[in-house]
């Protein structure tokens, strides 16, 4: 995990009782652009919901997805910090 450099490029906090707390966009190696993630209130806390885009069943797909447990636990962790800072 370490040479993959992953930094939080923009994040916007909404006001409002709704679960979605903000928006962030990451940034990754420098090279990688990922706009749209969502950071949520679940009944565990704060997570991070990667960007998805509803399908013509009305369900709802990610479009983005971290192929290793790791790689995912470190963005939720860094965008988390990024929010509660």
């Amino acid at each position: 995990m370490e040479d993959l450099k992953i930094e939080v490029s923009r994040i916007h906090k909404l006001d409002g009782l709704g679960p979605t707390k903000a928006f962030c966009d990451l940034s990754i190696a420098d090279s990688l652009m990922i706009k749209g993630l969502r950071i949520i209130e679940g009944q565990k806390g704060l997570f991070v919901a990667m960007p998805s885009e509803e399908g013509k069943d009305g369900k709802w797909y990610s479009i983005v997805m971290p192929l290793k447990r790791d790689v995912k636990d470190e963005i939720e962790r860094i965008v988390l910090e990024a929010y509660n800072a």
